[in-house]
């Protein structure tokens, strides 16, 4: 939490900078026409971090592999966002009793985050439908495949979701009352045990969605009526189940995977106030090994596909996961440099797969060291801004981020930035002031209505002969 001391200094240049004004912002759509996600001060929101999991641990060891070391060590990055997976087969073992003890490891999850100021995305989480077929995600008790067959794929394990089990469990979960009434059910035990946790920024409501393809079905035509047909409904039914009880925290709804390859959603509107659309940003081939391949234009239209979708339904986008297994092959470092410009030109924010010490998708080694280009998704970024973002922007060659942004005429005036590790030089244009307090943030205060331009740079320590 900010110390006392910046708070009260905030507190008295504020006084001399600004008139009195109301309490709260209006939240505007950014320059892009894609709107932001926004706290409830009204600022407009960054948000960037990394999938915080344990897919392994279940019943009384449920979320063991997460600790308060992930959350230190993400935020001493820079990181202000963690995506949380849960699993529901955890949560409701048997159909109807949920698990309090599992509710209080999510609760000390959260204590932790809220601990170093993270904000965190719940999300209800399944990795080909759930344990009924091996993995983690939706109970085997509502798991019905009308004894349709399954053949584990242990080397591709995401062809398992055109299994013909798998593919009529979706179904019957999208299509069956009762699964819809258990569903909502799971979601309003969720929301209603975490609504006032200052760590919970929103909800994602499902985990890469799939469905039932129909014979002579292509990929894209399928994913496209699955989404329309079949997610629409299910995300509204689920927004209603929330709001019973939970009014004001973000609702994150995904469309298929197969946004990754470059396809536009299918979804409709969700009618809902708080939506925010939440991609994923996987490339096949490099899932299976293959180098970036610059000529190839993924990243490009990708871009173009997944923008769509929000500017027709005025939301923001937050990618909820991204980042290929093979992290050091040679055109890697091409890709996070040029997937970073482009997540930072159209979304809210990200969460990068995964944070944890180790191998494989492991942001971090053993040691806690950034594996091979991965410390190139730690960026100065503004973390809240006071007004309306006309552009932001990073410079990774030359070490320069740029923010330019005219400050809310009511509210708050408080723009909040992130810093990585480093000495990084902060300065400010127009009728505002810059605060610095210890490493990692800094506050820009202006005056209402004014233009600023924030610049932060990388200072390079010159070595003084003797």
């Amino acid at each position: 939490m900010r110390p006392l001391r910046t708070a009260l200094a905030v507190g008295a240049v504020a006084a001399a900078l600004l008139a009195p004004t109301a309490a709260r912002a209006d939240p505007g759509t950014q320059a892009t026409g894609i709107p932001a996600v926004t706290d409830d001060r009204g600022r407009a929101l960054t948000l960037r971090g990394w999938n915080v999991e344990d897919k392994v641990n279940r019943g009384d060891q449920a979320l063991s592999a997460v600790t308060e070391r992930h959350f230190r060590d993400m935020r001493a990055r820079g990181f202000n966002f963690a995506r949380l997976l849960v699993f529901w087969d955890d949560l409701e073992p048997r159909r109807g009793r949920y698990s309090e003890a599992y509710l209080r490891k999510i609760e000390r999850v959260l204590d932790w985050a809220e601990k170093y100021d993270v904000h965190v995305l719940i999300d209800a989480h399944q990795d080909v439908f759930g344990p009924a077929f091996g993995h983690r995600g939706v109970p085997a008790w509502a798991t019905r495949t009308d004894g349709l067959p399954f053949t584990p794929h242990p080397d591709d394990w995401f062809a398992e979701y055109f299994e013909p089990a798998v593919q009529r469990a979706f179904t019957h979960l999208y299509e069956d009352e009762d699964l819809r009434r258990a569903q909502a059910a799971m979601w309003r035990v969720l929301a209603d045990r975490f609504e006032h946790h200052p760590a919970v920024l929103g909800y994602d409501l499902i985990n890469e969605p799939m469905g039932e393809l129909r014979e002579g079905e292509g990929l894209p035509d399928a994913a496209r009526r699955i989404e329309r047909e079949q997610l629409t409904p299910m995300y509204n039914r689920l927004a209603d189940a929330v709001r019973s009880v939970d009014r004001n925290t973000w609702i994150f709804v995904e469309p298929t995977p197969i946004v990754g390859e470059g396809v536009p959603t299918g979804l409709g509107r969700i009618e809902d106030q708080k939506v925010v659309y939440a991609p994923h940003f996987y490339n096949t081939a490099m899932e299976a090994g293959a180098d970036y391949d610059p000529a190839a234009g993924w990243i490009e239209t990708y871009e173009q596909a997944v923008t769509r979708y929000p500017r027709e339904y005025k939301v923001p986008v937050v990618v909820g996961e991204w980042g290929p297994l093979n992290n050091s092959l040679p055109n890697m470092n091409r890709f996070y440099r040029e997937a970073m410009a482009s997540l930072g030109r159209y979304g809210s924010g990200w969460a990068g797969y995964v944070w944890c010490y180790g191998g494989g998708y492991c942001a971090v080694d053993g040691a806690g060291a950034f594996r091979t280009n991965k410390e190139l998704t730690a960026e100065p970024y503004a973390e809240a801004v006071a007004g309306t973002v006309a552009s932001s922007s990073y410079d990774s060659g030359a070490g320069v981020y740029r923010l330019a942004y005219e400050s809310s005429r009511r509210g708050s005036r408080v723009t909040e930035l992130s810093l990585p590790p480093g000495a990084w030089q902060v300065t400010a244009r127009g009728k505002a002031v810059v605060l610095r307090e210890g490493a990692g943030k800094a506050w820009v205060i202006a005056a209402p209505g004014a233009r600023v331009t924030v610049t932060v740079t990388r200072e390079t320590r010159q070595r003084v002969s003797p």
